[in-house]
């Protein structure tokens, strides 16, 4: 059975829970429009194509298992108490393969000279050979490029073929729709169709192959090179990814049940509630955002010492951490949306359908229920969105002044964190700070153009 610990159930809650939300808007007409125009955009399609990954990489490092569960060989492998994921028994090989030390991307030798002895006894000052990565070359210097070479070819034929196993299925139902014949092929090939078949099949073409060659690479290299003990920073990279979404996703979660509830009530009931509300977010803003985390996370990081019994396992530790952390983010950002949320509900509740519920007799409850949140809708949507993005940099700027997640936990501040002394180094170690903002970029500048489209199809103000 799988061992999950809070923040993976609660991530599979908002996974469901945001899925419910997908299903419900596109059963509701005025929403389903905006929909149809962010299905019909070729940006937002190829970003979405890029976020799948990301996604399905965050799940399968949530769904985790006891290592005492293994038998044989796996076991002997974990040769550790704390629980392995999905994730980590797929990359057993890059979490296996630790080095001495620092060594550059796709090198077979360690970046820093030492002192080595030769085999007839004298001592020489060079770089040794790594353990793992290229081992299997018998001449680097003669052989590395040509492996390189042959091995990105067999990565780019493999993901291409496995493109065009995934694409079949998807052109077949689409011609099969249209009526059959080749007309379809030859509008999706000129990009003339409504959804962005071309868009979507090139992106999805250039990302399998990509992946393909990352995986021959992989294979024998360490292909993002070695951190200062020798773990493969390519494994590091992955391992950051649900951190990231964590800390985007529960974060949201934790802010709107706040945003909602005192934003639509504020605009509303208007008086001394609305009066109650705006002292509380003003109060709150007037507070240095990083200040008021910085307090939050060393009262909790106290409570934690005090309570060391409690946490069975180093992963629970620093998963309390990391849940206590997007609780308090969401605690502390709820006031932007509460604002849009005010605004827009005391233009809503002036409109006519509005009195007339009102002299109707129907309920307060009702009427916010029926005929206030869901014409709010599209605001939460686009605050979610965008908020995303601003909350997966902030755990690298937190985790950067040591206030973010433990450092135990893999996560892209926590490299860049380490990086600091790194780029200090001669030679310079350059390669574990260009991972996380390469991985960093490739989540949110998808994620923020994403934002932008739902951002154009939901705003009634913007005419299409």
């Amino acid at each position: 059975m799988p061992q999950l610990l809070p923040t993976d159930v609660l991530f599979f809650l908002t996974i469901f829970g945001l899925s419910g939300l997908l299903i419900y808007s596109l059963g509701q007409t005025h929403l389903r429009r905006p929909w149809q125009k962010v299905f019909q955009s070729a940006q937002a399609m190829v970003s979405l194509v890029i976020l799948i990954p990301y996604l399905l990489v965050a799940v399968a490092d949530s769904i985790r298992f006891n290592p005492a569960s293994f038998e044989g060989e796996m076991a002997t492998q974990a040769a550790s108490s704390e629980p392995l994921s999905l994730l980590d028994l797929g990359l057993q090989r890059l979490r296996l393969s630790v080095e001495k030390t620092y060594s550059a991307p796709l090198a077979v030798e360690l970046h820093a000279r030492e002192m080595m002895r030769l085999p007839d006894g004298r001592e020489i000052w060079s770089t040794p050979r790594l353990r793992y990565g290229g081992s299997h070359l018998i001449d680097p210097e003669g052989e590395r490029m040509a492996d390189l070479l042959r091995r990105a070819m067999k990565g780019l034929l493999n993901g291409a073929l496995i493109w065009l196993l995934l694409s079949l299925p998807l052109l077949v139902f689409y011609v099969l729709r249209t009526g059959g014949g080749r007309r379809p092929l030859l509008e999706i090939a000129l990009g003339q169709t409504r959804f962005p078949w071309r868009a979507v099949l090139v992106a999805a073409l250039f990302l399998a192959m990509m992946v393909g060659v990352l995986k021959e690479w992989a294979a024998v290299y360490h292909v993002l090179g070695t951190d200062k003990v020798g773990a493969d920073v390519l494994y590091q990279s992955l391992k950051s990814i649900r951190t990231g979404i964590l800390i985007g996703t529960l974060t949201t979660v934790a802010t709107l049940p706040l945003s909602l509830l005192l934003g639509i009530l504020a605009g509303y009931f208007r008086g001394w509630v609305d009066d109650v509300i705006q002292y509380l977010y003003t109060t709150l803003n007037a507070i240095p955002g990083v200040l008021l985390i910085a307090a939050a996370m060393l009262v909790m990081q106290a409570s934690m010492a005090r309570h060391e019994a409690a946490f069975q396992s180093l992963s629970l530790r620093a998963d309390v951490r990391l849940l206590a952390l997007c609780l308090i983010l969401g605690l502390t950002s709820w006031t932007g949306l509460c604002r849009l949320l005010r605004a827009e509900t005391l233009k809503l509740r002036d409109l006519e359908y509005v009195q007339a519920a009102k002299v109707l007799g129907v309920s307060q409850p009702l009427i916010l229920f029926r005929h206030i949140l869901p014409n709010v809708f599209h605001l939460v949507l686009i605050a979610v969105a965008l908020d995303f993005s601003s909350l997966v940099l902030a755990e690298a700027v937190l985790s950067y002044v040591n206030i973010g997640v433990d450092p135990t936990t893999e996560s892209w501040g926590n490299m860049i964190n380490t990086a600091r002394l790194e780029m200090a180094r001669e030679p310079v170690v350059w390669w574990s700070l260009a991972s996380a903002f390469g991985f960093m970029l490739g989540l949110v500048l998808p994620a923020n153009l994403l934002a932008d489209t739902l951002r154009d199809a939901f705003d009634p103000r913007r005419v299409s």
